[in-house]
């Protein structure tokens, strides 16, 4: 397995991306291709000591800036890092790519080079939600704001499939992001989809609220990128709020200093569980080949899980999985592009 790393994407590269794919190398039983300026990338990596076996680096001349047009960047850097990595799973030299960078741009070079999956108009971001039982998907969660129930058809189809193969979960449950659980809730595009999914091949369970996604009731969340990306901002705030109020609740007396140090481990399982660089990154759904997105504030840790998530996706071959369930959809319901 190689999984190519864009070595220069992220508001904290090339540094951080090299340290990350230091830290995932051990554990990870195949190749990691660091694609950026073979110059810094390599100075980074002496400082990490002898460099570890199964990485290697792979000059790229230009990069991709996080405020760059995603279109434009892309026609006037060809030979950037992020490309350069996508064009390394295109042409079968890496099975799996990893980028903290532009999104926009990840996105743009993976639909035009890579290709998408029979009847997907929109590839799609699932993100990873915490749960009582673990994580569960979410998507869209960002990558189209805009859409039609037969993109809405494709996540469900694609998250059912990601959460069965690459999370092992059997016969996951497939809920419909409403203002309510009941059929006759929500707004014109969240109606239509809930007709297009009671028939789809999925375990469809209906609606479900936005309390539901974190306590576990379904394991795929499905919604449009606009309602995902406002949920997946929304928890992360309130994730960083609860622990920094926590943090000033146990300095205020020496009782709730001692019972901080008693929780220790609980509260760092806590921690981690509401911490985005635990998951790593989120995959792109709908593309003909493994694309994780990571956070753009990724630090070490965050890359070596999003190197975990892309050998994962990868290793269960969700993507050629997603493309069998779809190729066998009829005729009527397959996606549309537009």
């Amino acid at each position: 397995m190689v999984i190519a790393v864009d070595a220069m994407g992220g508001d904290n590269a090339p540094g951080q991306i090299v340290a990350g794919a230091v830290l995932a190398a051990p554990d990870l039983a195949g190749e990691i291709v660091l694609v950026g300026r073979e110059s810094q990338v390599r100075a980074l990596l002496a400082e990490h000591g002898a460099l570890p076996p199964n990485v290697r680096v792979q000059h790229a001349d230009d990069v991709v800036e996080m405020d760059d047009n995603p279109m434009l960047a892309l026609r006037q850097k060809a030979g950037s890092s992020v490309t350069l990595a996508v064009d390394l799973v295109r042409d079968g030299q890496a099975d799996a790519v990893v980028s903290a960078g532009n999104s926009g741009a990840l996105m743009a070079a993976a639909t035009m080079r890579l290709g998408r999956l029979p009847g997907v108009a929109r590839p799609g971001i699932a993100v990873f939600m915490p749960t009582p039982l673990g994580k569960r998907i979410c998507l869209d969660a960002g990558a189209n704001v805009d859409c039609k129930p037969e993109h809405l058809l494709a996540y469900a189809i694609m998250g059912s499939q990601y959460a069965e193969h690459a999370l092992g979960i059997e016969n996951p449950r497939v809920g419909l992001l409403s203002i309510g659980t009941e059929p006759c809730k929500g707004n014109d595009l969240t109606l239509a989809t809930a007709a297009r999914l009671q028939n789809a091949p999925i375990n469809f369970v209906g609606n479900v609220e936005g309390t539901q996604i974190f306590e576990g009731a379904v394991d795929v969340t499905v919604c449009d990128g606009f309602v995902g990306n406002v949920v997946l901002k929304v928890a992360e705030g309130v994730g960083h709020l609860v622990l920094s109020e926590l943090k000033k609740t146990f300095r205020t007396s020496w009782r709730a200093m001692l019972g901080a140090w008693i929780m220790k481990s609980e509260l760092k399982r806590m921690a981690r569980q509401l911490d985005y660089a635990e998951y790593g990154g989120a995959l792109l759904l709908g593309v003909s080949g493994v694309c994780v997105v990571s956070h753009g504030k990724s630090d070490a840790r965050a890359i070596a899980n999003a190197i975990g998530v892309a050998a994962a996706g990868a290793e269960s071959r969700v993507v050629q999985r997603m493309a069998e369930c779809l190729s066998a959809l009829p005729a009527p319901v397959q996606v549309t592009s537009g």
